[in-house]
């Protein structure tokens, strides 16, 4: 790709000439999601600038969003972020298949616990009760998208471990074997930073921008059947939902 010309007696810092001239290659689409941009390496040869300029103006993009760094590969285009809509409860693998996209995980972990004091409370269970605990990273197609940990009563699927392929859709599992029907979910979203072990595991830098999920999902009866802990990426996600005003609300009332 053609590389900018650089205005080196402007009051614009030399990092942001790039970014700007890299954003608009970015939403032309003359660099397409999941293309390089240019490393380091070209832009401070290339453009006749230090390393340290370069990298300013690379990391400058991945704080917008709109690029992601791989360690020892690069930087790259983002895909467009995947909505996550709060009126539907919808299991990962069903948001990847409506989306297009072939859902798949990497097992962390799959094994029988006993319930901390957290997951007890929320699966309303004495302290100490023995419930399944699985641990997953959660990827679309190839790409990493997040960390899930779910817990659920052991009395529940007492033969889970067993009889569950953990790289599959639990909620299909359930359903088929147990007849549990998630029917209502409360999810609770804070906004975070990635650590080094998170980081790592979603292909992400270290302090990158993630949202954190605490939900509890319910079968139709009001029964808590599970408890999850997400970490999904925030240069990936965003979080769409709609509001409406309540009945007797007047036009021009602020």
């Amino acid at each position: 790709m053609t590389l900018p010309a650089l205005d080196r007696h402007s009051a614009v810092p030399l990092y942001y000439q790039i970014q700007q001239h890299l954003l608009g290659q970015i939403r032309s689409g003359a660099l397409k999601p999941g293309e390089p941009v240019p490393s380091e390496l070209e832009l401070s040869a290339g453009l006749r600038i230090s390393r340290m300029t370069a990298r300013q103006a690379l990391k400058s993009l991945c704080e917008l969003g709109v690029a992601y760094s791989r360690r020892g590969k690069g930087t790259f285009v983002s895909e467009m972020k995947l909505e996550r809509n709060f009126r539907q409860a919808l299991s990962f693998s069903e948001e990847m298949q409506a989306r297009g996209s072939k859902p798949r995980s990497r097992v962390l972990s799959f094994e029988v616990t006993d319930a901390t004091p957290d997951v007890a409370k929320a699966l309303r269970l004495p302290h100490g009760e023995k419930v399944v605990s699985l641990r997953r990273v959660r990827l679309a197609d190839s790409s990493p998208m997040g960390i899930e940990w779910s817990r659920l009563p052991l009395q529940l699927c007492p033969d889970l471990l067993r009889s569950f392929d953990p790289r599959g859709s639990l909620y299909q599992a359930l359903q088929e074997r147990y007849g549990i029907r998630i029917a209502v979910t409360e999810e609770v979203v804070e906004a975070s930073v990635a650590g080094a072990g998170e980081a790592k595991l979603l292909g992400i830098r270290r302090s990158a921008p993630i949202f954190a999920f605490t939900r509890t999902s319910y079968v139709r009866g009001g029964q808590p059947v599970e408890y999850v802990k997400s970490t999904y990426r925030g240069d990936r996600y965003k979080l769409v939902n709609r509001l409406t005003r309540p009945d007797g609300g007047s036009a021009g009332e602020d």
